[in-house]
């Protein structure tokens, strides 16, 4: 979408330091960071190809000056928004549940089928991830087991009723996997438009996204003292430092409430006019 268009038919020796510089700067007038360092990263290895093969002395977007990616602060729903969101959201309400409480990717929870789920233990298996349309293992052949809560479960059974165990739980119009809904005109934005139209002034409904809903689980389960090992494996990040550089403002509370066991416990044993400053 971004490269083919400009330089499919340029020759090697005319891409410079000054026209992809240009390139990216006016892309960058259009689309977001992101976007335009994948475009460019695509260009990179193409023409890092060719530095290998002798056909460019030198990779011409090297150094280039890119636009930074600036993290976006993390959106929370409350327990009540999540309820009030999935109620707003038709059949895709138990979606919105488990998105909202186990923390599955968008993906991972597209590519669930009925037979993934053991209703009577109350546990899901994540193994595939469904993007683009179709659906592949987990990286490294991996998966994790979750548990959820009871609620969320019952919601689940009502959802799958009359469903074959080798039925996708939420499959699209078509029948395939279903793609993630759009910020704008999709049964997710129109839940969230609903959910503002009704909310109090005094408590705002925000603008959330299916990735935000990640985020809630993260933060309904560190809420109810989830420790960050078991926040990361719910999420299946691969450490625990990236579990707290990503939600690290939820765990400010739990360094208050360090200090302040620490005044109760040690504190105590301290002695005040010991002469610290002598």
């Amino acid at each position: 979408m971004h490269v083919e268009p400009v330089w499919a038919r340029t020759q090697l020796s005319a891409v410079s330091y000054s026209t992809v510089q240009a390139w990216t700067s006016e892309l960058a007038q259009r689309r977001g960071a992101k976007v335009v360092r994948y475009a460019h990263g695509v260009l990179y290895g193409i023409c890092e190809d060719a530095v290998r093969d002798s056909r460019l002395a030198s990779n011409p977007c090297r150094g280039v000056k890119l636009p930074p990616i600036v993290k976006k602060p993390n959106v929370y729903l409350t327990g009540d928004q999540l309820h009030a969101l999935a109620r707003e959201s038709g059949r895709y309400g138990s979606l919105v549940l488990l998105l909202g409480t186990a923390g599955l990717r968008w993906g991972e929870a597209a590519g669930l089928r009925v037979g993934d789920v053991d209703f009577l233990r109350r546990k899901i298996l994540v193994h595939k991830n469904a993007t683009g349309g179709s659906v592949e293992s987990l990286k490294g052949g991996e998966h994790r087991t979750l548990a959820v809560a009871k609620y969320v479960v019952d919601e689940l059974a009502t959802t799958v009723a009359g469903k074959g165990r080798d039925e996708l739980i939420w499959p699209s119009s078509t029948g395939g996997y279903l793609r993630p809904p759009a910020t704008h005109d999709s049964w997710l934005s129109g839940a969230v438009a609903r959910c503002q139209k009704t909310a109090a002034q005094s408590d705002p409904f925000p603008r959330v996204t299916a990735h935000d809903l990640r985020h809630t689980a993260a933060s309904l389960a560190i809420s109810n003292s989830a420790n960050v090992k078991v926040v990361q494996r719910m999420l299946g990040h691969k450490s625990a430092a990236m579990t707290l550089d990503v939600y690290a403002d939820l765990f400010d509370d739990d360094l208050v409430a360090v200090a302040d066991k620490l005044d109760r416990s040690v504190g105590k044993l301290w002695a005040p006019g010991l002469g610290l400053d002598a």
